[in-house]
């Protein structure tokens, strides 16, 4: 199904004009990872946990906004992105408490630290980071596109800070909160950055 017309399907014929903006902004040509593809493995994911979670569409519309805002030269794109739905979904018919709520989701793909009783949070986030747990191939070409956004930083401080990411997400007690998302990726995700670590301090 063409993306737009996967928003249609969630949000209705009346929004088009959001979809089309949104598919715009995930076809920008400096994303090399956060890009159509990754919406599309997030939504087909959401859908697979959606049992999970309260309010499946409300994972989905926040889903399509959590990187609808990429800079990778800024630090605040969940912010953004969050504010960007509130001011787009804010001229359809949804509630204001649903638009809330999307908005929440979006800022909490900051940390990735969903509370234990958040079913929506827990549902976006395991299918964000699903990645980490993809086969070592994969694995490699997401790590290579992440390094492509972020060209402008030098190797060295590029190592570095990725390092820090990675040795921080390795001390969680669990990257994936899901029973179907913990079984299926966090142990390959582990090996993967385990592996990944190794190199950039090789």
């Amino acid at each position: 199904m063409d993306v737009v017309e996967r928003w249609v399907g969630l949000a209705g014929p009346q929004t088009r004009h959001i979809g089309e903006d949104l598919a715009a902004r995930y076809g920008e040509d400096h994303r090399r990872y956060h890009t159509r593809e990754h919406l599309t493995a997030v939504l087909d994911l959401v859908d697979e946990l959606a049992g999970h979670a309260a309010d499946a569409d409300a994972v989905r519309l926040a889903a399509w906004f959590h990187d609808a805002v990429y800079d990778p030269e800024r630090a605040d794109n969940e912010e953004r992105s969050a504010r960007l739905a509130e001011r787009m979904l804010a001229d359809t018919d949804l509630s204001p408490e649903r638009v809330a709520e999307v908005s929440r989701l979006v800022v909490l793909t900051e940390t990735h630290a969903p509370e234990d009783d958040d079913r929506n949070g827990q549902v976006l986030c395991d299918a964000d980071l699903a990645i980490l747990g993809s086969g070592p191939e994969r694995y490699a070409a997401y790590a290579a596109a992440v390094r492509e956004e972020y060209a402008f930083v030098p190797d060295e401080f590029f190592k570095a800070g990725r390092a820090e990411v990675l040795a921080g997400l390795l001390e969680l007690p669990s990257l994936f909160h899901t029973v179907p998302a913990r079984e299926r990726f966090e142990a390959a995700a582990r090996h993967n950055i385990e592996t990944e670590l190794m190199l950039l301090r090789a």
